[in-house]
């Protein structure tokens, strides 16, 4: 297949020359939204606009939800393996697609090359493990529970599911979700961020030349709080996964299973890294660089307290060595080979982490980088910032600010860091740095994260393994990815047969 160009099928065409506006796609169509509003799609590094983007109707859920609906039970019915070849062809097409897909990212979200590389390269092994469904969907059997008895357990599909994905992974987070929802025998609504959707647009056009994908299997539908909440409450649909800020992860929660959902609600983080007294800075330093800077500091995953344990000799040598690296950090348009830190998605996120910078400083931290003088024409840059924690409980220290700015807490002992990093309201990722077995072993057992990194600055799992946050970086039982994610697109059913005696005389195959 060779690689195209946005052609916009999911677009209105506009021969002035004017920013497109995109269209929903229902039912194996691209359809005009009924939406009278749109938002501004901008490039985080230039300010232009690159699309227009339709905040959906109830209405237009609506068309969506039956549309699938009614292509659900023959997708069903379809068997296992030509569902898998289907995610194969799926697999097939985002690899070919893979360089212009990474584009998408950097201009839509502002992400550097690399790190947009890697997010689809990851969205790709989501696919391809979803692309063993045939083995994931296997039940149980027991013979014999009683005389003549036998059990067995089946997975069948939930249904209809819908996910409701962020911005800072517009092409990951879908495809932790779409590939494995209907490898299972589901049908797929696809809600994804206002702020950089033409990524996941792209994904569904490409969904669309699959023939062996059939129409009302795959439907996105744009826009922001009515369509989540018509998502939420629609009766039509019967799962949802999200991913998002803690607080709304709670709301999609609570609505979707007033309304009789099953929901998988990943919410958001404050991931701390400590630095034992043993760690080697020359590993260390790079990795947190990119964690905390990265993407800047955008992701759930980001390290954004630094829990420096030792003497104030060796306090002094960290805070040195973070904030030289810090200071020439490569910073800028992600679109340019080598930047590490890129503009933020948009002029009012990056006002806002600033604004957080700012009533730290004047509750006492102090400053060891300072980038908010860094800006571009969107008004989106900021460059890495580090702080000192002045209050171990404040904003700085405890809430997620989700952006390119560092707290930095020096504490006595490991006893102390784990204190710290435990008292968090957050689970999601927990990192240490040390060459000390001991430490590793205490830390890795005692630390309340569902992912920890030793020697690792962002402690992704791979596709095989789930997305397993804790405490309030996740609601619901179920996460993303791995095993977990075929539970969840699945319902089990347990089927109990007692096997009758032949009657004397009856032959097999007589009518």
């Amino acid at each position: 297949m060779e690689p195209e160009t946005l052609t916009q099928a999911g677009t209105d065409e506009n021969a002035a020359g004017e920013p497109e506006t995109l269209k929903n796609y229902i039912g194996g169509e691209w359809v005009a939204s009924a939406a009278t509003e749109t938002l501004d799609d901008v490039d985080p590094a230039t300010g232009a606009v690159l699309a227009r983007v339709p905040l959906s109707t109830e209405a237009d859920v609506d068309a969506a939800a039956r549309a699938a609906r009614a292509a659900q039970p023959a997708w069903a019915a379809t068997a296992v393996a030509k569902r898998a070849r289907a995610v194969f062809a799926l697999r097939e097409a985002l690899s070919s697609h893979q360089d212009e897909l990474t584009r998408l990212v950097t201009e839509d979200m502002g992400k550097a090359l690399d790190d947009a590389r890697g997010e689809v390269g990851r969205g790709i092994e989501s696919t391809e493990n979803a692309c063993g469904i045939p083995n994931l969907l296997k039940g149980e059997t027991l013979e014999g529970v009683a005389s003549g008895v036998d059990v067995e357990m089946w997975r069948q599909p939930v249904g209809v599911v819908a996910a409701i994905t962020p911005f800072n992974f517009p092409a990951m987070i879908p495809l932790w979700f779409l590939p494995y929802a209907i490898a299972c025998g589901n049908t797929f609504i696809l809600k994804p961020s206002e702020r950089d959707p033409r990524t996941p647009q792209r994904i569904v056009e490409l969904i669309d030349g699959i023939g062996e994908i059939p129409a009302g299997v795959v439907n996105i539908v744009h826009g922001a709080h009515d369509a989540v909440n018509g998502l939420l409450d629609h009766p039509e649909i019967d799962a949802i996964s999200f991913v998002g800020q803690a607080s709304t992860a709670l709301h999609v929660m609570d609505r979707g299973t007033r309304s009789g959902k099953r929901v998988q609600a990943l919410g958001g983080a404050k991931n701390s890294m400590v630095v034992m007294d043993d760690a080697d800075l020359d590993l260390a330093v790079p990795a947190m660089m990119q964690s905390a800077f990265g993407n800047a500091g955008q992701r759930c995953l980001a390290g954004s307290v630094a829990v420096v344990v030792g003497d104030e000799e060796r306090r002094r040598e960290v805070r040195s060595a973070l904030a030289e690296a810090a200071s020439t950090l490569p910073t800028g348009n992600g679109a340019e080979e080598g930047v590490v830190c890129p503009p933020m998605v948009a002029a009012d996120a990056r006002d806002r982490v600033a604004a957080a910078a700012e009533r730290a400083i004047e509750q006492g931290s102090e400053v060891v980088v300072d980038g908010r003088d860094r800006t571009n024409a969107a008004g989106a840059l900021m460059g890495p910032t580090i702080l000192t924690v002045s209050d171990p409980e404040s904003e700085l220290a405890r809430e997620e600010l989700f952006g390119p700015l560092l707290a930095l807490l020096e504490v006595e002992d490991l006893d102390e860091a784990l204190e710290f990093v435990n008292s968090s309201r957050y689970g999601n990722a927990a990192v240490i740095f040390t060459s000390s077995g001991e430490a590793v072993r205490r830390y890795r057992n005692e630390v309340e994260a569902g992912m920890v990194g030793v020697n690792v600055g962002v402690p992704a799992p791979v596709a095989w393994f789930p997305f397993a946050g804790w405490k309030d970086s996740m609601v619901g039982d179920l996460h993303a990815n791995g095993h977990d994610a075929v539970e969840f697109y699945t319902r089990k059913k347990v089927v109990t047969t007692r096997w009758q005696p032949a009657k004397k005389g009856a032959a097999f195959g007589t009518h």
